[in-house]
């Protein structure tokens, strides 16, 4: 099973002239995206997440503001991880329990690796230990 990880995205451009930031399939990513989507507006106080997935892999990319992610392996290993960098994506794997807190000014980008299905998410802490202890 692979851990979280960090994916440094290129930067190009100048102070001057602004900054972009991209990636083409499989270039920097370890899956074809299937599903993008994007978080804004939460509140600092709601730790959002608290789930795990059976098969959707993510990049997550604090694009504004700042996110502090924590994951969490079925072997009981903590990563946390801050994202302020708009070049910074950050690699979780199925696998990996996963909260989010934002900056109120946080806008968050999701590269998914499946299609939106409610039964690919574990929603219960206690069940994900279960399904992958020992793995």
């Amino acid at each position: 099973m692979t851990d979280p990880y960090l994916i440094q995205f290129p930067k190009l451009g100048a102070p001057e002239i602004g900054y972009i930031s991209v990636t083409e399939q499989q270039s920097l990513l370890p899956f074809e995206v299937q599903r993008i989507f994007w978080t804004y507006y939460t509140p600092e106080s709601i730790v959002r997440g608290r789930h795990a997935h059976y098969a959707t892999e993510q990049v997550l990319i604090a694009v504004a503001g700042r996110i502090t992610v924590t994951t969490e392996l079925a072997n009981g290993i903590i990563h946390t991880f801050r994202l302020e960098d708009p070049n910074v994506g950050l690699y979780v794997p199925a696998h990996a329990w996963h909260t989010m807190q934002y900056s109120h000014s946080a806008v968050q980008v999701v590269l998914a690796s499946q299609a939106y299905n409610e039964a690919d998410y574990i929603r219960d802490y206690e069940q994900f230990r279960q399904i992958w202890a020992g793995k």
